[in-house]
C-alpha cells in the first residue's frame, strides 16, 4: 500500500536531517511531503513536495510525521515521530548534575528514535515510567551518507588545509564574540582556508556582520550555511565550542579543537585561552593517533549504527508501532496550556 509521510521542521538545519530519510521513503516507492513553520527558509528543491498552509497538510492525511526539533503539531494526523537534532553531548555542562537537554520528554511524540549506547537506555527508562510513547534504536537518519559512500578520508587532497569554524547558539557557552580576532588574525597571517558556518539561531546583527563582513575581506574565508556532509568534507579539521555539530564531524575521523568546552576529554583538543588555539589548530591538523583513537571510541558511544541504514529502520520503527503499539499506550497527558498555545502561534483554532 502507497504510504504518505509528513516532515514538519521549523529550522533550516532540518533538510540535512531529513533529505535521507526521504531518499529512503522514495526507495520504498512511498511519497513524502515538507510542511515548513513561518519562520523556517524554504530551501526545498523542485522535486520535493511543499505544503504551505495546515489545511494542506491536514489533507494529505500522513500515516506519520517526523520532527528533527523539539515539537510538533499534535493537530496533523499521523504518528508523530522524534528524529532528534544532534546528539546527547551535554553541552550546557549537564553531566553528573542533569540529564542532557536531549532527553525532555515535551510530552507531543508517539515515537523517539534513539541513536546509540548514550541514548536508548534512558529514553528507555522514561519509557518505562510514562509509558505513552516507545523508542527504538535506529540510529540517526542524517548520518547514512557519512557511512553508504566512500567519506571515511581523514584530510583534503588540496595542500593548503581549511578549517570549519561552527559555533554553538547558547550565549553562555558560544565563543562566536571572543574567537573573532583570533581567527581574523589567524586568517591574515596563516595560509588557512577557513568555512564559517553559523547554527540558525544565531541572530545578533552586529555578530553577523563582523563575519560577514570578514569573508568579504578575505579570499580565504567563506561565511555561509552548513549543508551538512559537504560542507563537513571540505574541512581537514574544526574549530568549535560545546555544540553537538562536534559530534558529527568527529564520524569522519577528522580532530576538532574546542574553546572551553563544557565536556571535554581524551576526544578534543580543549582550549581554555584565546592564546592556546593556533597551536591547538596546529596539532590537529597532525592526525595524532592516540587522538584519532579517542575519537573512534567516543563516537562509537553516540552513534552505534555503521550501515547506513538508519532511516530505514525509522520507518521500520513507525510500521512496528502502527501494527503493535498505536493504540494501545497510555494516552499523553492533555498538555491542555502548551496546546492551546501552540494553535494560537500556528493561528489555527480547531479542536
Amino acid at each position: 500500500m502507497h504510504k504518505r509521510y509528513l516532515f514538519f521542521i521549523s529550522l533550516s538545519y532540518s533538510y540535512s536531517i531529513l533529505r535521507p530519510l526521504q531518499q529512503e521513503i522514495r526507495k520504498r516507492g512511498d511519497e513524502v511531503a515538507w510542511f515548513l513553520t513561518e519562520d523556517c527558509p524554504n530551501w526545498l528543491t523542485v522535486d520535493e513536495i511543499f505544503l504551505d498552509t495546515i489545511a494542506d497538510a491536514m489533507l494529505y492525511n500522513p500515516i506519520a510525521v517526523f520532527a528533527p526539533g523539539n515539537y510538533i503539531y499534535d493537530f496533523i494526523p499521523g504518528v508523530k515521530v522524534a528524529v532528534f537534532h544532534g546528539y546527547p553531548v551535554g553541552k550546557r555542562g549537564e553531566k553528573g548534575k542533569k540529564l542532557d537537554d536531549h532527553f525532555t520528554i515535551r510530552e507531543w511524540f508517539d515515537i523517539y528514535c534513539s541513536q546509540g549506547e548514550s541514548s536508548t537506555q534512558i529514553f528507555q527508562n522514561l519509557a518505562q515510567k510514562q509509558e505513552f510513547f516507545k523508542v527504538y534504536e535506529t540510529g540517526w537518519c542524517k548520518v547514512d551518507p557519512f557511512f553508504i559512500s566512500n567519506v571515511q578520508k581523514r584530510k583534503t587532497d588540496t595542500p593548503t588545509k581549511t578549517i570549519l569554524y561552527s559555533p554553538t547558539f547558547s550565549k553562555k557557552i558560544s565563543s562566536v564574540a571572543t574567537l573573532f580576532e583570533t581567527i581574523k588574525m589567524l586568517s591574515e597571517r596563516r595560509e588557512w582556508n577557513w568555512i564559517i558556518t553559523f547554527h540558525p539561531k544565531i541572530t545578533d546583527p552586529e555578530i553577523l556582520e563582523k563575519y560577514r563582513a570578514l569573508a568579504i575581506e578575505r579570499s580565504n574565508v567563506s561565511f555561509e550555511p552548513n549543508n551538512g556532509l559537504p560542507t563537513f568534507e571540505r574541512a581537514d579539521i574544526m574549530l568549535c565550542d560545546s555544540s553537538s555539530i562536534i559530534m558529527e564531524f568527529m564520524l569522519l575521523n577528522k580532530p576538532v579543537v574546542t574553546f572551553r568546552n563544557t565536556n571535554p576529554g581524551p576526544h578534543l583538543l580543549n582550549v581554555l585561552h584565546e592564546t592556546e588555539v593556533e597551536e591547538a589548530l596546529e596539532k590537529a591538523l597532525t592526525y595524532p593517533s592516540e587522538l584519532l583513537k579517542s575519537i573512534s571510541e567516543y563516537t562509537h558511544f553516540h552513534e552505534s549504527h555503521r550501515d547506513g541504514r538508519n532511516s530505514a529502520r525509522v520507518l521500520d520503527a513507525v510500521d512496528d508501532f502502527i501494527k503493535n503499539h498505536q493504540g494501545r499506550l497510555k494516552a499523553k497527558p492533555l498538555n491542555l496550556f502548551r496546546k492551546i498555545k501552540q494553535r494560537i502561534n500556528a493561528g489555527y483554532y480547531y479542536w
